[in-house]
């Protein structure tokens, strides 16, 4: 009887033993890491981070970036998951690169047999990752103005961009996938042409959003199946002093959806607000299946009474489903403070 009883302890230890070695974290595979040019960090370069992560790893893994210019062309890719990349401060932690599209590739033809970037691979940082996060960062693409040329692709679902700078010229902010829910907290984003644009659903919360030129704001391409496309809530519409005559948005795609709600507009934004984009061959009236809309903006360049008759301005009973949950939320109950 003493050696069954024996026998059992033992194999109750070694079954304790071995639940605890499955979830504490390998060693190998830290939950925090950091990234310091100096090389006083783990690694001198964000990517070497990046691939030192496990793939399709559980846990959370917080890579903190020491300040300075990091000129990297920066990839998270999809088996990367539940990454953080935080930096030590919001002006002083840069990521800088500058492709754009028609530049000649030095690394020669891509997948699909182009030596040239196009606007889908002129980024400076491109997010594949679910769940990627990046806090205190500045996203530049410093090609100027030279055409399409993208500082953030994000394509991965669960997206958070918290004080965080994203600067270039046109297409600044690619917000890529049908699939992908995207939201920006307190962040600058700033451009010329289409500088916000793509398919996602994309929250923009208490941001500052800058024209640098006469041009577009916004370019969604959001598709007939998505309730939502792009949502401004509480944001701020600024412009340079060249910056007079400005469009809230055009439709890339004949399901645009874009809202602006409770924002500071700027004297830049044009009295009606937002343009049809004809000219566009394949979709010639997309005015006619956009989704524009406004509620109580403020501001020198809010004016409801002025705005294209084929938008709209939302009422106190409409506005109630523009809440962050029910924006980003979807069928697994997301919820970004969690993160």
């Amino acid at each position: 009887m003493n050696i069954l009883l024996r026998l059992k302890s033992l194999t109750v230890l070694f079954l304790v033993g071995f639940s605890l070695q499955a979830v504490a974290q390998d060693p190998k595979y830290p939950s925090e890491i950091t990234v310091s040019k100096d090389g006083k960090g783990n690694y001198k370069t964000i990517q070497e981070a990046i691939n030192s992560v496990r793939d399709l790893g559980e846990k959370t893994v917080k890579i903190f970036i020491k300040n300075g210019t990091y000129n990297e062309k920066l990839i998270v890719p999809s088996w990367k998951t539940k990454i953080s990349l935080i930096g030590e401060s919001k002006d002083k932690t840069i990521i800088t690169f500058d492709d754009y599209s028609g530049k000649i590739n030095p690394k020669g033809n891509d997948l699909f047999g182009m030596n040239k970037f196009s606007t889908y691979t002129s980024y400076t940082v491109l997010i594949q990752a679910d769940d990627t996060i990046l806090q205190n960062l500045t996203i530049i693409n410093a090609s100027g103005k030279v055409g399409q040329a993208v500082a953030l692709h994000v394509e991965g679902d669960r997206f958070i961009a918290d004080d965080c700078n994203i600067l270039g010229n046109q297409d600044t902010l690619f917000a890529t996938e049908e699939s992908s829910r995207q939201y920006y907290k307190s962040c600058f984003i700033e451009g010329t042409t289409d500088f916000i644009f793509g398919k996602a659903t994309a929250l923009f919360q208490d941001c500052t959003i800058k024209s640098l030129s006469n041009s577009y704001v916004t370019a969604a391409a959001t598709s007939s199946r998505q309730k939502f496309g792009f949502v401004f809530l509480n944001c701020k519409l600024i412009a340079d002093s060249t910056a007079t005559k400005v469009y809230l948005g055009r439709p890339w795609r004949p399901f645009a959806k874009t809202v602006f709600i409770n924002c500071d507009l700027g004297k830049h934004i044009l009295p009606e607000g937002w343009n049809p984009w004809k000219g566009d061959t394949m979709f010639p009236d997309k005015e006619k299946t956009v989704f524009y809309a406004e509620y109580k903006n403020s501001g020198a360049g809010a004016s409801a009474k002025t705005r294209l008759p084929w938008t709209k301005q939302l009422t106190n009973k409409e506005i109630k489903t523009y809440t962050v949950q029910n924006i980003l939320g979807g069928n697994d109950h997301w919820n970004q403070t969690t993160n």
